[in-house]
């Protein structure tokens, strides 16, 4: 695979990278033994770049990713994690830390977890409005100076918050969440001022949470997703299926699969848009061929315009997430809720 540089002196990286949530997601766990097979299978063949959060099983995650690195393994995967988001005993999200103490404590304990000396990427998971987001990324870079750290991320932020952050250190990608669905990068300036600051983009949700598998179709008992997006909501699921559908023909003509298809698309960004990664979440091992397979594919100029006009933005029914949980994204706020420093 061809290798992508990730901000202008981060590290070498495949165009996957391996989002590893699902591995403990607190209402359907993966089993052990397919998630650490799955990240070994990622190692193995070249994607290095794994994506974990210190929230993801509340420490269960990171704690799994120890398990799995191998004697070796450490030297060649690049662990890009994220803090900042606070659960409570029920494992309910109960609010966002982005202050410089709760930077060094939260890392002091993924180290820990993890059984690292250093993480190659830290970011906060989203932006804490009542800290201005130069004193989280300038905690950051302390802990870069101090060795902790190799290079600093971002995570649903802004074009504004984006611009302040790189001028207190260098970052080196911004995780946000882009797919056939999710087109909002592409408008709100975060894909433009990553370009012009050259930051790479590490790109989730590039299936859509499960929309653009190309298999999944409506429960007769409902989606619990639907509580918190939207886009799986009763009323908004038919025409997103149908939407998905028109994927169908456009895959079974390059004989791949429709999310194969949906993962080759976010790839293709990186011609002309700077650095874009497809962060895909895989819990069992055949997960990281399939995704593999797209990574080798090669779309052609009519073919992405084909997608385009198959899936225009504006008949996507429903938000990416709840009122609620939008309210936590930067991403979507065009920098109103950005706390500043006083004088």
């Amino acid at each position: 695979m061809h290798l992508h540089t990730l901000g202008t002196d981060g590290p070498q990286v495949a165009p996957l990278a391996l989002g590893c949530s699902g591995m403990s997601d607190r209402t359907a766990p993966a089993d052990e033994a397919d998630a650490v097979a799955t990240i070994h299978a990622a190692l193995d063949a070249g994607v290095t770049l794994l994506d974990t959060a210190d929230f993801y099983g509340m420490g269960h995650n990171e704690d799994l990713i120890r398990r799995a690195l191998r004697t070796g393994d450490r030297e060649k995967a690049l662990l890009s994690v994220k803090f900042g988001g606070l659960r409570g005993p029920d494992g309910a999200f109960v609010g966002v830390e982005g202050r410089p103490a709760h930077v060094k404590n939260a890392l002091a304990y993924s180290l820990r977890r993890l059984g690292t000396d250093h993480v190659d990427i830290y970011r906060p998971a989203r932006l804490d409005p009542a800290t201005p987001v130069e004193d989280t990324v300038g905690a950051i870079a302390e802990t870069v100076r101090a060795g902790y750290v190799r290079h600093i991320g971002l995570s649903e932020v802004g074009a504004e918050t984006i611009r302040r952050a790189h001028a207190v250190h260098p970052i080196s990608d911004v995780q946000i969440e882009y797919s056939l669905f999710s087109r909002g990068p592409e408008t709100n300036g975060i894909l433009d001022t990553c370009r012009d600051l050259g930051i790479a983009v590490t790109a989730y949700g590039v299936l859509a949470h499960g929309l653009l598998t190309g298999s999944y179709r409506q429960p007769a008992g409902g989606d619990p997703r639907a509580h918190w997006l939207p886009r799986f909501h009763p009323g908004n699921l038919p025409a997103n299926l149908a939407l998905a559908d028109r994927l169908r023909p456009l895959a079974a003509a390059r004989g791949i699969t429709v999310a194969q298809l949906a993962t080759a698309w976010v790839i293709a960004r990186n011609r002309g848009s700077g650095t874009v990664v497809a962060v895909v979440g895989a819990r069992r091992p055949h997960r990281i061929e399939e995704a593999l397979a797209a990574a080798d594919l090669t779309l052609t100029a009519a073919e992405l315009r084909t997608l385009d006009e198959a899936v225009p933005p504006d008949e996507v029914a429903g938000t990416r997430y709840a009122a609620a949980l939008m309210a936590l994204l930067d991403s979507e706020q065009d920098g109103t809720r950005t706390a500043v420093r006083a004088g």
